[in-house]
């Protein structure tokens, strides 16, 4: 991966560039980790060899895991990064991936192996964000 601060003012912004066969999830976790990232808003496009999204069944308190076995490009993946129970970077993105007929895939999304790259820039907030587990719900929530 090759990251990139263009920072202008108070705000960080960071451009990543992912190589291929990198776990864009981990990836993107470890450098808010690494940079301290408590609130951020992320975008991303490029394309996975394979990846895996989920639908979460309210219900079950879990999600539903949506494998997409294919070369796929990421149409979209947006989200943010708070701050954990824990302390450390909590994402929470959502993608859109386009298959080679034209159709998609979406939702939260899990992991994806980078083919050939992915373009990720993280955009941080000046204030902090907490993400704070909902024992009700199962899921961690922002905590504003």
């Amino acid at each position: 991966m090759k990251a990139k601060s263009v920072t202008v003012g108070s705000e960080r912004t960071f451009v990543l560039v992912l190589d291929q066969g990198e776990e864009a999830f981990g990836a993107i976790t470890d450098f808010a980790n690494e940079e301290q990232v408590s609130g951020a808003a992320v975008t991303a496009i490029g394309a996975f060899a394979h990846a895996e999204v989920g639908w979460f069944d309210l219900a079950a308190k879990s999600y539903k895991r949506i494998a997409v076995n294919e070369q796929c490009e990421v149409l979209s993946l947006i989200g943010d990064v708070a701050e954990s129970d824990s302390g450390k970077a909590s994402l929470h993105l959502h993608a859109v991936l386009g298959l080679r007929d034209g159709s998609v895939r979406g939702g939260h999304f899990l992991s994806g192996s980078v083919r050939p790259t992915l373009e990720v820039t993280i955009n941080e907030t000046v204030k902090h964000m907490r993400r704070k587990k909902r024992p009700d719900l199962g899921i961690a929530l922002l905590n504003l």
